[in-house]
């Protein structure tokens, strides 16, 4: 069952972030705590939305997907950004991440986005061939671009 993230789900969802992020190999990187997720998803101004993948028979949570609005300037529409999609291991295959795609989908239409956009690691080839099924287009020509620590403050600093 794919449902709307409550208050009560933010343990388990920092829970499988964390899971997320050994899997992705950057463990120390998931700082984010309960009280920061619980003030970024049900804050008065939220930062992002999440559903969650539960197991109809057990009730325990097998996955979670949270997402955020993007705007593109060239078509002049909102669109969907997916920060994370998880599926626990012993859940993988049951068709859960799957269905969270497919909600999202159907809120991004509802919703009137025209763009439903996700990265994805170039080594993950289990979920680069999850997303190819799905006729998931990648851009290639594209590069992400991050700045933290000491480059971004020196960058900001030069606005002074």
């Amino acid at each position: 069952m794919i449902r709307a993230a409550t208050e009560h789900d933010v343990p388990e969802i920092r829970a499988m972030i964390r899971e997320l992020a050994a899997y992705e190999r950057a463990a120390e990187q998931a700082r984010a705590t309960e009280e920061q997720l619980r003030e970024a998803l049900f804050g008065p101004h939220p930062a992002a939305y999440a559903l969650v993948a539960e197991d109809e028979t057990t009730g325990e949570l097998v996955g979670y997907a949270l997402w955020f609005p993007r705007f593109s300037t060239w078509t002049g529409t909102r669109g969907m950004h997916l920060e994370d999609l998880y599926v626990r291991p012993h859940a993988r295959g049951g068709g859960h991440g799957r269905a969270l795609l497919a909600a999202l989908a159907a809120l991004c239409l509802r919703s009137g986005f025209e763009r439903f956009e996700w990265w994805v690691l170039a080594w993950n080839e289990p979920a680069v061939g999850f997303y190819r099924s799905l006729g998931a287009e990648f851009l290639d020509e594209w590069r992400i671009c991050r700045l933290t620590g000491a480059p971004l403050k020196e960058l900001a600093a030069a606005d002074s």
